[in-house]
């Protein structure tokens, strides 16, 4: 189908705002990192490093989408345990113990994410002077160099689940590829706003690392075979964002009646 039949058809307009909604949505987990992690630099490196971050999300998710074949691969099985799951009351394996590249990928991103989301939470509540992401007086822990790598890494995690999401739902590339390019976008326009609303919030920096936390683990569980709802995982984020929101305007309110 060409692109004029293309923008004449109702359905592919459905599939391509579906779609950019979709990849918005899993960007947020993406842009959360690399706000919390730009923000460890000095701060006139913050835009610059974000920037590179988000340009590489692009590239990989292009890269991964002129590869389709590549990404078929992705989901064939590589290797299975040699023993079976407990099968549960309804006759199926709660997990699954044959691994795709794809699911290796996931788990190996998983484990970074939970791995750096516990080391920052740990400096956070150490009462010992640390180079943590809530004092704001502690020297910078992190080089530009040291930054880039790991926003690297968890790019190749979010743009492969990502590709895999928009080849789920589409056969039209020209279709993956505007929304790529959209989401990827908004991501570009948001990352500067919420990188320093983040910094200029302590508290919301703990609820964004609970928040890499919590995908850290799904992405483990996506690894082996057990699919959680992402409707689930980001109502929670929603309604943990809204209770901070009201705790803010909380705190805000009791300054002001100090204030007079």
């Amino acid at each position: 189908m060409t692109l004029l039949e293309l923008a004449a058809d109702p359905a592919a307009w459905a599939a391509l705002i579906t779609l950019i909604v979709m990849e918005v949505v899993l960007g947020i987990d993406n842009l959360v990192f690399i706000s919390i992690l730009t923000n460890k630099l000095p701060e006139e490196q913050r835009t610059k490093a974000r920037r590179i971050g988000i340009s590489l999300a692009l590239i990989m998710r292009l890269a991964l989408l002129s590869t389709l074949a590549f990404l078929a691969g992705l989901t064939a099985t590589v290797f299975q345990l040699p023993f079976s799951p407990p099968v549960g009351a309804d006759g199926h394996a709660p997990f699954d113990l044959a691994f795709s590249w794809r699911d290796l990928i996931l788990i190996a991103g998983g484990l970074f994410l939970v791995w750096k989301a516990t080391t920052e939470i740990h400096h956070s509540v150490d009462p010992r002077p640390s180079e943590d992401l809530l004092d704001k007086k502690a020297p910078v822990a992190m080089n530009f160099g040291a930054a880039i790598f790991q926003i690297l890494m968890i790019d190749l995690v979010f743009s492969v689940d990502s590709i895999l999401t928009a080849v789920g739902m589409t056969d039209h590339l020209p279709i993956m590829i505007i929304a790529v390019i959209t989401a990827v976008t908004v991501m570009l326009v948001a990352s500067e706003p919420l990188a320093n609303f983040i910094n200029n919030n302590p508290t919301v920096v703990m609820l964004a690392l609970g928040f890499l936390l919590m995908i850290g683990a799904v992405l483990i569980a996506e690894g082996f075979g057990v699919h959680v709802p992402k409707g689930y995982i980001y109502g929670a984020m929603a309604f943990s964002a809204l209770v901070e929101g009201l705790n803010m305007a909380s705190r805000n309110a009791a300054k002001k009646r100090e204030g007079q």
